[in-house]
């Protein structure tokens, strides 16, 4: 399966809403507000929101038909930690998590979304600047790995431990920084979306569960 790569650049001016894009705030339909968690206190805590993808401007670059066509993607994680803002034993490490580390949403339509924030009280949370998405068919092209499908190339051993064995990458976000961030997924590896074959034929994400992997 080929990977399409993801190359990260700094918005020359804010982009249009259903605009694939890494940071900032999410776009969701009117039904839905930011996803929460609850953590090992019991507080609700808001997932970081990692980045949408208009699955329109994937279209081009998705050779082999794996992703759906049309609407949005959104991933959301448990890696407040790995962006030095909380400090939790409830984080993502070198074994595959359980489906509450992360969360994916899949809209079929990037239409009627709005930009959410959220809000704790009366104030803000604080997230990275929103950077550009562009996508590319080949590697040379970005200067860091973040891909949709990619290979399992930072797995250590041979296969992923059961019953994930032949779970594919939806996701791979690396580490790297910016003006206002800096994410370290445990000395400078990525993070791995899962998800079982038959789950993204059929483009379910209900049950997608991640790792990190040091390099």
């Amino acid at each position: 399966m080929k990977p399409v790569y993801l190359q990260l650049s700094e918005a020359v001016e804010k982009l249009p809403c259903g605009a694939s894009h890494f940071w900032g705030n999410p776009d969701l339909p009117s039904e839905y507000d930011y996803p929460v968690y609850l953590d090992e206190k019991g507080n609700e805590r808001p997932y970081v929101f990692i980045c949408q993808i208009n699955l329109e401007e994937v279209a081009p670059y998705d050779v082999d038909n794996v992703l759906p066509h049309g609407g949005m993607l959104l991933f959301f994680a448990k890696i407040d930690t790995y962006l030095g803002d909380y400090i939790s034993d409830d984080i993502i490490g070198g074994v595959i998590s359980d489906t509450s580390a992360v969360k994916v949403l899949h809209f079929p339509s990037c239409k009627n979304l709005r930009e959410v924030v959220y809000m704790n009280g009366e104030s803000c949370r604080t997230v990275p600047h929103e950077l550009k998405i562009d996508f590319h068919a080949d590697l040379m092209h970005v200067s860091d790995e973040h891909a949709l499908l990619a290979h399992p190339t930072y797995r250590p051993w041979e296969n992923w431990d059961a019953p994930y064995e032949d779970w594919m990458i939806l996701l791979q976000v690396d580490s790297f920084e910016g003006k206002d961030f800096q994410l370290n997924l445990m000395d400078v590896g990525v993070l791995d979306f899962l998800i079982s074959p038959s789950d993204l034929k059929q483009h379910s994400f209900d049950n997608v569960r991640a790792i990190v992997l040091s390099s």
